[in-house]
């Protein structure tokens, strides 16, 4: 491992190489949002006057995880310099002709938790393959969404919005395209992405779009105003600006998830809301008039939060194995309304958009999870089987082939290739791509995978193990 310096517009940057791999961990691309920058929309960082030592990751928004066990390690760091990234880039090499393509990575966690510091999300296989990747912490829960009087909406977005700033300006330094940037993410960071790719804030930060398990979960405001109104008399504060800034960001995201546990609260208590500068309209109904000349590869797990009956499972599948098949035919999973229903309808929104709109589908049954859980697919689209934590979610053997051609595909899609199976629309028997569906090929293309209709092969099925949950 070597040291090496980046003299970027930000300042120079200290990062490690090995290899044919560079890292630069944890640089703050905004003032750390606390005191009077706590509620307030993200400022620009200044210039490093001094060598930034990027050698290790940044403090995290996330100071108390989803649930007590996740699928993704998600390490918490302590600090106040949240609003930072991270850049994994290819090593340069003698007669590199061109610059790098650029993967920007949106973590999940429900917009309530989630860290960028994930093993998972290490973008050594991107940057063996000629991609820079970089990934962004952002603010979260009632800090990043809550809908606060004299607060502007939306911090958390505006947060991602200044980090593709930062790489509009910065990302050449270290090998980067600012003109070919991907902005990917998933779950929650899927979702980002999908709101973001609809907001007219957006425009030209970004020229083609990934959104993995990434749900349409915008809202008017009103059912995160009576939750944050229940989660001001809970903390015995009013549920202001003044009153929450009064709390610590450790004890409000404690008391978000035990509110939501409480309650029996849908998945997502807080979340993007409408009616603002940047989603001045539902995210649907962005998709139809913005993003048309932006690429957009869109899919989720096949199983996603309904998997088989394991004995652990915080979050148990309230159908039986049996009746798990029947209800994916029927569409009436949590599954199927919250993520998979949105391909389509993703689809449809974009249906004359010039530039395209692919969907797919993840079907390969962990033996762990019982099924295509939600979150398993990440070390397959990041060929990161090998990560901590990998083994076990996955089981000892999970196939290194199915990674490889996922990764492949999606390696491919950044570097700006048109995927090879046939563009979406939005209609019955919409094409896609399945990776790992049991009794077919690793990949397979077909049509109607997300349509409500009865399939030959269950998709799921009920193991004994350890479920966690992402």
């Amino acid at each position: 491992m070597t040291h090496i310096t980046v003299h970027a517009p930000a300042g120079p940057v200290v990062g490690r190489r090995t290899g044919p791999v560079q890292r630069f961990l944890g640089i703050p691309y905004a003032q750390p949002p606390t005191g009077v920058r706590r509620f307030a929309a993200p400022v620009r960082r200044g210039r490093f006057p001094e060598p930034f030592d990027a050698s290790r990751h940044g403090p995290t928004s996330q100071r108390v995880p989803l649930f007590p066990t996740t699928t993704v390690p998600e390490p918490s760091v302590p600090g106040d310099d949240i609003l930072n990234l991270s850049v994994v880039a290819p090593a340069p090499v003698d007669g590199q002709a061109a610059p790098c393509p650029v993967l920007v990575w949106i973590h999940g966690g429900g917009f309530l938790a989630g860290s960028p510091a994930s093993p998972w999300y290490d973008g050594r296989s991107f940057a063996r393959g000629g991609v820079v990747c970089v990934t962004v912490g952002y603010r979260l829960g009632v800090d990043g969404f809550a809908p606060l009087d004299d607060v502007p909406t939306n911090l958390g977005l505006r947060d991602i919005l200044l980090a593709l700033d930062w790489v509009q300006e910065n990302i050449a330094a270290f090998g980067g395209d600012p003109g070919r940037v991907t902005l990917a993410g998933q779950s929650a960071g899927g979702a980002a992405v999908l709101a973001l790719l609809s907001s007219p804030a957006a425009s030209s930060l970004f020229q083609r779009a990934v959104s993995l398990s990434g749900g349409l979960f915008d809202g008017d405001g009103y059912a995160a105003r009576h939750f944050v109104g229940r989660l001001g008399e809970r903390l015995g504060v009013p549920p202001t600006r003044a009153g929450f800034g009064d709390r610590t960001v450790q004890r409000l995201q404690g008391a978000v998830l035990a509110l939501r546990d409480e309650l029996g609260a849908d998945i997502l208590p807080l979340g993007p809301i409408i009616g603002d500068d940047i989603l001045p309209v539902s995210v649907a109904d962005g998709l139809a008039g913005h993003g048309h000349d932006v690429p957009l590869l869109l899919g989720a797990t096949g199983d996603e939060f309904d998997c088989g009956a394991a004995p652990e499972n915080p979050h148990p599948s309230p159908y039986r194995p049996a009746e798990l098949v029947a209800a994916r035919a029927a569409g009436t999973r949590v599954t199927d309304t919250l993520f998979r229903a949105a391909c389509p309808r993703v689809a449809g929104a974009r249906r004359d958009a010039d530039a395209g709109t692919w969907l797919y589908s993840f079907e390969w049954p962990s033996p762990v999870l019982g099924g295509a859980a939600h979150c398993v697919d990440l070390p397959f689209f990041f060929d990161l089987l090998d990560a901590p934590g990998g083994a076990e979610a996955l089981g000892p053997y999970p196939p290194v082939e199915l990674a490889a051609a996922m990764h492949a595909d999606l390696s491919g899609f950044v570097h700006g290739r048109e995927p090879d199976w046939a563009r979406a629309t939005g209609g019955p028997g919409d094409p896609a791509r399945e990776y790992g569906r049991s009794g077919a090929a690793l990949v397979a293309d077909t049509s109607g995978v997300f349509d409500p209709v009865v399939r030959t092969e269950p998709s799921v099925r009920a193991v004994s193990g350890v479920v966690e949950a992402c």
